[in-house]
């Protein structure tokens, strides 16, 4: 008989196995499911309330400017010091050809510093537009994996491009100082200068609204890649870069002026060189402009972002 035989009116208690007794251990030992659980939905609408989550997005979006920064020029020679070459080639080349061969007017500004200033202003414009369009086909992979706004990515293009421009308007500057010094050209400063910080910001502003529009746009239509660049190009001649709004006959003049980049350029002209047609109307015109564009481009880059990986 088996003396380990329960005797009557005891419970029957089974032994558990060593395996048994560990897993219920880790069990009982296993912490409760916190109740706080983040699910991340894809934003639905035309226009994205969310835009207060940019500010403390500000760490990405400086690691973003400087690998924008620096990736652009790596494996190169002169590295960054594109940023001073360019335009000064750019200004060169214009000034032989729109200044000595076409003898178009610069108002009475020398040629290169008149030309110099309009391809400052127009480098960093069709520079922010052309990246900031490039957003989710260079960054498919990227925003694939990781969640964070999205326009994170156009925000820190824009503020890239603005140390290129930063460079670029220092040599400017130091060009028209050495001018002022060694020549007597006609150009001098004027309160139009306090009016820098606006101009940059609606240039910036324009660049992303038509930046984010056309990336929207590319998600499904990748020729309008290629019809970016052309009409790039086409703006720049509907544009006073390479010559001034008073060389335009009158009867003609409206054109330009529909053009919101126009007084932009003229009032840079305005406050470095002292030459220029503009008024603070034609700023306040473009402001305007400018909001609405820049919302509209929203709206649309808030209704595409939560499918472009499925279209990419």
């Amino acid at each position: 008989m088996n003396s380990e035989a329960s005797s009557p009116g005891t419970s029957d208690v089974r032994p558990m196995s060593s395996t048994g007794g560990a897993l219920e251990q880790r069990l009982d030992d296993a912490p409760e499911p916190s109740a706080a659980v983040t699910i991340i939905l894809p934003h639905r609408g035309w226009f994205d309330w969310r835009l207060g989550q940019l500010w403390p997005s500000r760490d990405l979006i400086g690691l973003f400017v400087w690998r924008d920064f620096v990736a652009v020029y790596k494996q190169t020679i002169l590295g960054p010091t594109w940023h001073i070459i360019r335009p000064l080639l750019t200004a060169i080349t214009f000034a032989l050809i729109f200044g000595r061969l076409a003898g178009l007017s610069t108002d009475g500004a020398p040629g290169f510093l008149f030309y110099m200033a309009g391809t400052v202003v127009w480098t960093y414009f069709a520079t922010c537009l052309d990246n900031v369009s490039k957003t989710f086909i260079a960054n498919a992979n990227l925003l694939g994996k990781v969640y964070f706004h999205r326009l994170v990515l156009p925000v820190s293009v824009v503020i890239s491009n603005l140390v290129a421009f930063g460079i670029q308007l220092a040599i400017f500057l130091l060009i028209l100082l050495a001018y002022k010094l060694r020549t007597d050209a006609p150009v001098h400063f004027t309160a139009w200068v306090l009016a820098l910080p606006v101009v940059v910001i609606l240039l910036a502003g324009y660049a992303l609204a038509g930046g984010v529009i056309v990336c929207a746009l590319t998600t499904r239509y990748r020729d309008l890649t290629y019809l970016l660049t052309f009409g790039t190009q086409l703006l720049m001649y509907l544009t006073p870069v390479i010559y001034p709004v008073s060389a335009v006959p009158p009867q003609y003049r409206w054109l330009v002026r529909l053009n919101p980049l126009a007084p932009l350029l003229e009032a840079f002209r305005r406050g470095f060189l002292g030459v220029g047609t503009v008024s603070v109307g034609d700023i306040a015109v473009a402001a305007v402009v400018m909001m609405f564009v820049l919302c509209a481009g929203l709206m649309l880059f808030t209704h595409v972002e939560r499918t472009f990986v499925d279209t990419v």
